[in-house]
C-alpha cells in the first residue's frame, strides 16, 4: 500500500506540475490578487480533477467518447479558455499595477475558485487520462483491487493538494519580486497563452 501512495504522490507532482491552462490563470490572478485567488484557482481545478478521477476510475470514461458529450463540452471549454484570455489582455492594457482591492477578499477568492472549477470540468480529455491511470493500475494489481485503487486516488490528490500550495506561493514571491511594468507584461503572457490553450483544445476536437 505504502508503495502505492508514493507511486501516486509521484505521478501527481508529474500531472500538476506540467505548465498548463490552470496554472496560467492561477498565475494571471496570483499576481494580481496574492496567495488567496492563486491558490482558489487550483483548489477549484482539484475538484473537477477529483469528479473525472471518479469517473475514470469507475470506468465512466468510454461515455465521454461519445461526441454528443465530448463536443459541447470541450467546445465550452475553449470559449472559457477564449473569454479567460482576452480578460487577461484587457486587465494588462488597463492597469498599471496591483490596485487596492474593490472586492472582498472571499468572494474573488469564489469566482476564482468556480472558474478554476470550470476550466477542468469542461476538460473531458481528463476522464482519458483517468480511465487509462485506472486499466494501468487494475492490470498491475488484478482483479480485486478496490482498495489499491482508493490508495492511489488518496495518493494523487495529497499529492496535488501539496502543489495547490507550492504554486501559490511561489506566485507570491514572484509577485513580491516583479515591478509593476513587469506584471502587466507576465499576465498579457498569461491572456495569450489562455487563447493558445483555447486553439489548441479546439484544434484536438477537430
Amino acid at each position: 500500500m505504502i508503495e502505492i501512495f508514493m507511486v501516486a504522490l509521484w505521478l501527481g507532482l508529474v500531472f500538476n506540475a506540467a505548465p498548463g491552462a490552470v496554472f496560467s490563470e492561477s498565475l494571471r490572478r496570483g499576481i494580481r490578487g496574492g496567495f488567496g485567488p492563486a491558490f482558489a484557482v487550483q483548489v477549484g481545478s482539484l475538484v473537477g480533477d477529483a469528479v473525472w478521477a471518479a469517473l475514470g476510475l469507475a470506468g465512466a470514461g468510454a461515455l465521454f467518447a461519445v461526441p454528443t458529450l465530448r463536443v459541447p463540452l470541450t467546445v465550452a471549454g475553449c470559449l472559457l479558455l477564449a473569454w479567460l484570455g482576452v480578460v487577461g489582455l484587457r486587465d494588462a492594457s488597463a492597469r498599471k499595477g496591483p490596485e487596492p482591492m474593490t472586492e472582498p477578499q472571499g468572494g474573488q477568492d469564489r469566482k476564482a475558485m468556480a472558474v478554476g472549477a470550470g476550466m477542468s470540468l469542461a476538460n473531458p480529455w481528463n476522464v482519458v487520462y483517468w480511465s487509462g491511470a485506472a486499466g494501468g493500475v487494475g492490470a498491475v494489481l488484478g482483479p480485486g483491487g478496490a482498495s489499491e485503487l482508493g490508495v492511489f486516488f488518496a495518493g494523487f490528490m495529497a499529492s496535488s493538494v501539496l502543489w495547490c500550495l507550492i504554486s501559490a506561493g511561489l506566485i507570491v514571491v514572484l509577485r513580491r519580486a516583479l515591478p509593476p511594468v513587469a506584471v502587466r507584461v507576465l499576465e498579457a503572457c498569461c491572456g495569450i497563452a489562455l487563447l493558445v490553450f483555447a486553439i489548441i483544445q479546439l484544434c484536438r476536437l477537430m
